[in-house]
């Protein structure tokens, strides 16, 4: 008997934590009405994106973030609405639902940074090839 209230207090807690986590997810206002999503499938497609979004109103773009090499969905993706009042609609009705059976989290996009590009320590030699600093790797078989 003991065992089972204990399980229960752990259930019904659990619910409360939740709750908890979206509300302060949801706590923050909007100041653009472009949105980031979080938690997508990876087989999740910008025309499926787009649709999921599209009763809230009027979208200017919906991309899901693709890696380079490969072409697979990184499980993000953006939202841009015409208003900020429509980006929060989606964000309230969206946000901790599911999304081809993939719990999403929906929040503010924040401004992207700049980031300087990588600085290479080594410069060409004199073959014009730079220097491989993999370590355990010779390039023979």
């Amino acid at each position: 008997m003991a065992l089972i209230s204990r399980f229960r207090r752990v259930l019904t807690g659990t619910s409360s934590i939740c709750s908890q986590f979206s509300s302060i997810r949801l706590n923050s206002t909007l100041t653009s009405p472009k949105l980031f999503i979080s938690g997508l499938s990876r087989e999740t497609t910008d025309e499926q994106f787009q649709e999921a979004f599209n009763p809230f109103g009027h979208i200017v773009e919906a991309k899901v973030i693709r890696d380079r090499a490969i072409g697979r969905s990184k499980g993000f993706g953006f939202v841009t609405y015409v208003s900020i009042e429509e980006a929060e609609k989606a964000r309230e009705e969206m946000n901790a639902k599911f999304l081809h059976g993939w719990v999403i989290f929906v929040d503010p996009a924040k401004p992207r940074e700049y980031r300087a590009p990588p600085r290479s320590e080594s410069g060409p030699s004199e073959i014009g090839f730079r220097t491989n600093k993999t370590v355990g790797w010779c390039g023979y078989n």
